[in-house]
């Protein structure tokens, strides 16, 4: 087996232990130990996965690379810290709270030769992929992605929660720039806002239109792309797809489920050991912030 990679996992918490898990069982890499504020957190995840529960410092010393999955407010000091101490950094979504906080990461990233990856996991989709091969240019995409309320993911708007998957799936399939965002919200269980809808133009005339709730009655996200080859309908949540091109002629079609962090973690693992381009690397990431920050103010107006 070739060489391996070393990873620190920054936070215990719901998603910190999937991260933990998919490191731990990963080809090219072993988890170093985990880190979380609260201590007992980090012995109880490190004894599930049988690593070390270390300080912050120890993780940052027996790491060549750190996954930063802490709450999005850490985000910027955790991914900054390990950056300046010589560290690859996978951080989870948002990158940071502000441009400003993801410009100063992806410039730290850049002056020390790092690698800098942002946890949007839909660019690792087999669904993202089946629209990419039906249409080459979207007019129009709408996305919809709502949820009953948990207080998992509350500390930020569901624009930073649940919304900004889509909107880096939708910046990611459209190349024209951002020029006018609307939007309207409202804040009902959470002290921030629960239920935004907006409307995205671009400079090529695409129009993207985006609903996101955390709470909803049920569990709903789903996807129409629609283009020159005809319109793309997807349910995410029954894994199905309908073609309808031009003319009339209906193509249905599915994907099996996918790993996706498993997917991330080995594209992270590429990018350090073998030098690959990074998929969803700092500019990705500020581009899906810069956008749901956008959305944040116009739908508190």
């Amino acid at each position: 087996m070739g060489r391996v990679l070393r990873v620190g996992v920054a936070g215990a918490g719901y998603f910190g232990r999937f991260h933990a898990q998919k490191v731990a069982q990963g080809a090219r890499s072993v988890l170093a130990g985990v880190h979380d504020p609260d201590a007992g957190r980090a012995a109880a995840l490190a004894a599930e996965m049988g690593c070390a529960a270390l300080t912050w410092e120890g993780l940052l010393a027996a790491s060549e690379a750190v996954v930063v999955a802490s709450p999005a407010a850490a985000h910027f000091g955790a991914a900054a810290a390990a950056l300046r101490a010589g560290k690859h950094v996978l951080v989870e979504k948002p990158l940071a709270a502000t441009l400003d906080e993801a410009d100063a990461l992806i410039g730290l990233a850049a002056e020390r030769g790092l690698v800098l990856q942002v946890g949007h996991l839909l660019r690792y989709a087999p669904e993202r992929a089946a629209v990419v091969a039906r249409v080459a240019r979207p007019r129009l995409i709408e996305c919809v992605r709502v949820a009953p309320f948990r207080p998992r993911g509350t500390d930020v708007s569901v624009v930073l929660d649940l919304m900004v998957h889509d909107l880096d799936m939708v910046l990611s399939l459209v190349a024209a720039e951002l020029v006018e965002v609307r939007a309207a919200g409202a804040v009902v269980a959470s002290g921030r806002l629960d239920l935004v809808r907006a409307w995205l133009g671009f400079a090529d005339g695409t129009v993207a239109v985006l609903s996101a709730s955390r709470v909803a009655a049920a569990v709903e996200r789903r996807m129409v792309v629609a283009g020159a080859e005809g319109v793309v309908e997807l349910d995410f949540g029954a894994r199905s797809l309908r073609h309808v091109r031009p003319g009339g002629a209906e193509e249905m079609a599915g994907w099996e489920a996918a790993d996706l962090i498993a997917a991330e973690h080995a594209a992270f693992a590429a990018a350090v050991l073998d030098g690959a381009a990074v998929l969803v690397d700092g500019a990705a990431g500020r581009r899906a912030l810069e956008a749901a920050l956008r959305v944040e103010q116009a739908a508190s107006l």
